[in-house]
């Protein structure tokens, strides 16, 4: 097995209000090169917050106190995420670990075309590129993720929410980074495009071979999807398997309540009996 790229141990996050809230609570989790590692758990759970504090995105209220998050370089060395700050910090997002964010439409600025966008990354990230250089590589950008290079002179709005996605996925292909965090990138997409997108983000890792950090809140596309699978429940990371022995013999009585979840496609519906989970205690419907 090898060594991880992202090694994330007892890591804590606080939401510094009049009643401070702890939004992610000691939690470990590694990602190794190539792999897919799935983040499932209910609205508020801390999944979101977790990605924005790998990439060092988070803002106030919220603060990391606790923990740690090693990232290893190409060359075998380790690199204390948490103490980066200025051009360290700069390089290493986008160029080592990039995000795909949730909701493409409110990701991308509305009054900018499509194009500009993604040459963005190459102005800020690679400045010996030309604009002509910059533009073949965003429309080489643009269709290895399936989209024609003329809709580099389209605004977001004239897309579809597949294409939009699409275009978030480019923009987070575009310095070749070795890790892509994927915050519900399918959610508001119907189902026939969300299985679209989850074909080409599998396509794209075989090409390129980054990892993936997949969260959601479908557990069913995770144990389909993902090499690794684990629950967040109230900021822990409760369980965390591969995606056979998650769905054959979960340990955690919450993912049990989500697997059990899951529609039956035969059978009867149960009306009573039903149990759930409900602000941390179990409910008899």
């Amino acid at each position: 097995m090898s060594a991880p790229l992202l090694s994330i141990r007892n890591l804590t996050v606080d939401y510094q209000t009049d009643s401070p809230v702890r939004a992610v609570n000691n939690v470990f989790l590694d990602i190794r090169p190539g792999e897919i590692v799935g983040l499932a758990g209910e609205s508020g759970c801390g999944k979101s917050t977790l990605a924005y504090t790998v990439t060092r995105l988070l803002q106030a209220p919220a603060e990391i106190t606790g923990g740690s998050i090693e990232w290893r370089r190409d060359d075998g060395g380790i690199t204390d995420v948490l103490s980066l700050d200025g051009p360290d910090l700069r390089a290493f997002r986008w160029q080592e670990i990039s995000m795909v964010f949730q909701g493409a439409m409110s990701a991308l600025n509305p009054v900018h075309r499509i194009g500009s966008q993604i040459e963005d990354v190459f102005i800020d990230h690679r400045s010996g590129l030309n604009r002509r250089e910059r533009r073949e590589r965003a429309a080489e950008l643009l269709r290895t993720v399936g989209i024609p290079a003329d809709r580099l002179r389209s605004y977001p709005h004239e897309l579809s929410g597949g294409m939009r996605q699409r275009v978030m996925i480019a923009m987070a292909l575009a310095l070749r980074p070795r890790l892509i965090i994927m915050d519900e990138p399918t959610t508001a997409l119907d189902v026939v495009v969300q299985r679209n997108i989850l074909e080409e983000i599998d396509r794209l890792r075989t090409e390129f071979g980054f990892a993936v950090l997949f969260i959601t809140h479908d557990l069913g596309l995770l144990l389909e999807i993902s090499d690794r699978v684990g629950v967040m429940l109230s900021g822990r990371l409760v369980e965390q398997n591969t995606p056979d022995v998650l769905l054959e013999n979960p340990s955690h009585e919450y993912t049990r309540h989500l697997l059990r979840s899951f529609p039956s496609l035969r059978g009867d519906v149960p009306l009573t009996g039903s149990r759930y989970i409900d602000s941390g205690e179990e409910v008899t419907a």
